[in-house]
This record gives C-alpha cells, sequence and structure tokens, in this order.
C-alpha cells in the first residue's frame, strides 16, 4: 500500500526533524520526506494540524497470553496498543507458563505475525520467576529477547543478582528491575504513609524500593553492566539513578503516567483502581519523578499496562491485584498534564515514547528514516475527550481515568505501512 502522509508537523528527534513535511510510505518503508510538497499516485492521509511521530514504543506491557487469556490476548493487547498510538510494544516475562522456554517463546511470536502492532518480548531473569535459578540466556537471545526482567519479583538474593547481571553482560541483554525489598513490604496494599495509617493499613514504604535501586546500581557499577530500574515510584531513588548516571554508571528507567500524575490519595476516590505495584506514592514523590522527567533522568515512560478482571480488583484492598491498563490513555495523559502543561515539549515526549525506548531495547525503531519501518503516529494535540472504559479495546477496564477528561490523543497509528488505527479516515 502507498501512503502519503500531507501537511503535518513531522517531529523525528533522530533527525532533529520538527516542522512541515510530506512523508511518503510505499511497501512498508519510508520512502521520502521532504518540506516541497509530494505529488503521487497513492491513498493520501491529510495531518493538518496534527504532529506525525516515529510509531510510539512502550517496552512494558502484559499481555497474560498465555496462561491468562480471560485477562488479555495477544490480539487484544495489540489492539489496544494500535487504538493508544503505540506501533511497538514489549511484553512481560510473567505469563504461565513463563516466557523461560523456547516453546513460550515460539508461542508468542507466532501469535505476534497476527496482530496489528510489533511484539518484542523479555525473558525472565530467573526460571519461573522464582528468583533461584538463572534462565538460559543464550537460547533466549537466540530466539530473539530484548531483555531481561523478573518484573513483579524481586531478586532479593544479591548473589542471584550479581550473576545474572554478569551473564546478561556476556550476552549483551539489557537487565530490568522491579525494585522492592520484600522484607520492607509489611502488606500488599498502598504506600506506607499518611493514607494508609487513616486506613488502618501497614503499606509499602518506599524506602523498600530505594535499598534495591542502590543495591542494583552498586551491583552493575562493580560489573560494568546495563540495568533499567522498571516504574520508578520513589523520589530517592530518582536522586540515586541521576547519581549514578552524573558517574557513569550504566542505568537507565522508565516511569508510568500513572505515578506521575497521581498520588496515594487517588485510593480515597479510585479504590483498587488505584493500587498498583510500585504503589502510587507522595505528592512529594510525585514532584521528584516529574523533575526527573524534565532534566533527563527518566529515560522511558512506559505503561505498565496490567490487564485485571472485574473479580480480580473488586476485592478488599489486600487481596486485589495490583495494576491498571494503560495502552488507551498513556498518551492523553501526557499530552494533557504534561506538554499542554508546559512541563515537557512534543520533542521530549517523541524522545520519551519512541526513540529513547527504541534505542536502550535495540529495536530499529523510533524513526522516520528513509528506508526505515513505516511504523507512524499521528496525534491531533486538540483533540478533545473523556475516557470510557467500556469503549477499551482492551480486555482489562481497570483504570483510575475512567471518566477524565484529556486533550491531544492518538488519531492514526501506522505499522509497517498498514493502517491499523484510524480515526481521521473512518
Amino acid at each position: 500500500m502507498r501512503l502519503l502522509i500531507k501537511n503535518g508537523i513531522v517531529i523525528d528527534p533522530s533527525q532533529n526533524l520538527n516542522g512541515k513535511y510530506d512523508i511518503l510510505i510505499d511497501e512498508g518503508k519510508i520512502r521520502d520526506i521532504r518540506t516541497t510538497s509530494l505529488d503521487r499516485d497513492c491513498i493520501s492521509i491529510d495531518a493538518e494540524g496534527m504532529y506525525v511521530v516515529p510509531g510510539l514504543i512502550d517496552v512494558h506491557v502484559h499481555l497474560r497470553d498465555p496462561g491468562y487469556e480471560h485477562k488479555e490476548t495477544i490480539m487484544t493487547g495489540a489492539e489496544s496498543a494500535a487504538a493508544g498510538g503505540f506501533a511497538t510494544i514489549v511484553c512481560m516475562p510473567n505469563t504461565q507458563p513463563v516466557i523461560d522456554h523456547p516453546d513460550t517463546v515460539r508461542y508468542i511470536q507466532n501469535r505476534a505475525k497476527l496482530a496489528d502492532v510489533n511484539i518484542y518480548m523479555l525473558g525472565s531473569v530467573t526460571k519461573n520467576l522464582e528468583g533461584e535459578v538463572l534462565s538460559d540466556y543464550a537460547i533466549l537471545k537466540e530466539l530473539g529477547i530484548v531483555g531481561i526482567t523478573d518484573d513483579g519479583m524481586t531478586l532479593n538474593n544479591a548473589k542471584v543478582m550479581y550473576e545474572a547481571l554478569e551473564r546478561a553482560r556476556e550476552y549483551k541483554l539489557l537487565t530490568c528491575l522491579h525494585c522492592e525489598d520484600k522484607e520492607l513490604v509489611y502488606d500488599n496494599s498502598i504506600h506506607q504513609g499518611d493514607v494508609a495509617k487513616q486506613l488502618g493499613l501497614l503499606g509499602r514504604p518506599a524506602v523498600s524500593e530505594d535499598i534495591i535501586v542502590a543495591r542494583d546500581i552498586v551491583l552493575a557499577e562493580s560489573l560494568d553492566a546495563k540495568i533499567h530500574i522498571q516504574h520508578v515510584s520513589s523520589g530517592n531513588s530518582v536522586k540515586l539513578i541521576r547519581r549514578a548516571k552524573e558517574r557513569g554508571v550504566k542505568v537507565s528507567c522508565e516511569a508510568t503516567p500513572h505515578h506521575l500524575l497521581g498520588t496515594d490519595h487517588w485510593v480515597r476516590s479510585q479504590g483498587t483502581n488505584a493500587k498498583m505495584s510500585p504503589p502510587l506514592r507522595s505528592d512529594k514523590d510525585k514532584k521528584e519523578i516529574i523533575e526527573g522527567l524534565k532534566d533527563g533522568t527518566i529515560d522511558i515512560i512506559a505503561t505498565d499496562h496490567a490487564p485485571h478482571t472485574e473479580e480480580d480488583k473488586g476485592q478488599d484492598i489486600l487481596k486485589a491485584a495490583n495494576g491498571i491498563v494503560g495502552l488507551e490513555t498513556a498518551l492523553g495523559v501526557i499530552m494533557t498534564h504534561f506538554v499542554h502543561s508546559g512541563i515537557i515539549d512534543m520533542r521530549r515526549l517523541v524522545m520519551l515514547m519512541s526513540l529513547k525506548p527504541s534505542e536502550l531495547f535495540e529495536l530499529d525503531k523510533g524513526t522516520l528514516k528513509v528506508g526505515k519501518d513505516a511504523d507512524v503516529t499521528i496525534i491531533d494535540p486538540n483533540k478533545k475527550w473523556t475516557v470510557d472504559k467500556n469503549q477499551f479495546k482492551s480486555k482489562g477496564k481497570n483504570t483510575p481515568f475512567h471518566g477524565m477528561e484529556l486533550t491531544g490523543k492518538a488519531v492514526m497509528t501506522i505499522v509497517n505501512g498498514k493502517v491499523v488505527y484510524d480515526e481521521i479516515t473512518r
């Protein structure tokens, strides 16, 4: 299919582009991009007044498939991603069976061929996410995984973590880390703060994150290994990562839209839809994460898309499942509360949500360079819309953003030259 995107404001940090360009797409690739008008015999898409950016990338998605298809499937997750403007997603290994075996990798790869978006995966750091025996990184790397994580589970054993980093460095795999000292988690509820006290909960203190972040930075520094801290929630963790970067440690990190916008006070109005891991923390923590977003300490915005059934989330706060869906709300939340408010600009958004994820996970995406895959997201910055969980493509409806009015939305997602989501021409 030949497509011509006309009149849009192209923002592509990989080429230092920020202006009005026409883009020609043919046979799944970017074929031409220029400021002068391109007039070709093909399907024309008028992007007047809209941003045209490299396809968005989310490096932290729970697809639940295999094993938990009642929560999400590879296909519904991909549809949700496309609707949110994501051309590429990276799925987590906490499936059943875990992504620690060639059969599971092949299962996901085979289904991903039929999906609307590009799907990559992380393998598990340890077999069955048990924190004891390392997975076979050689086989997983050969099959195409782009990193490793025991996401949701922390390797409390420093010896296992040390050996994992050694092995990951050998196979050039990025180690992605959920940081929380299990011994400092008093109960499976919310941030240990004033709200927890008022609700009679013991909570999960921010220092439980800080301790593991500090430990893993020290281990990475000693081995000259690369680590990526997932879903940073603590202000002190941001400071630790900033200082580590300043002295040359190979550490990167991500923040979620919900940790950038929300606090533990959301639990009062949203109940278990504001319960996640790590938990929403204090206003002070949130401010530090936003500061990290502004100064470059935060490398990536990732959703930690975590679909659950109503039954999973409808239980007592101590028993309810952790997590929210985020693929279809992330861009709108960031546009509304961080771009339109002036905290970051559109170039920084594209860095956080496309180019940097591609670079860190070596995906060969995140660009509109001629000859590269035609993954494109078209964003209407002024489109006003109200989040309606009942309209989600995802099976998961667990969101604290239901009813929130947002400004800015992906109105077209193109993956390998194919339009997979369209609000412009329909």
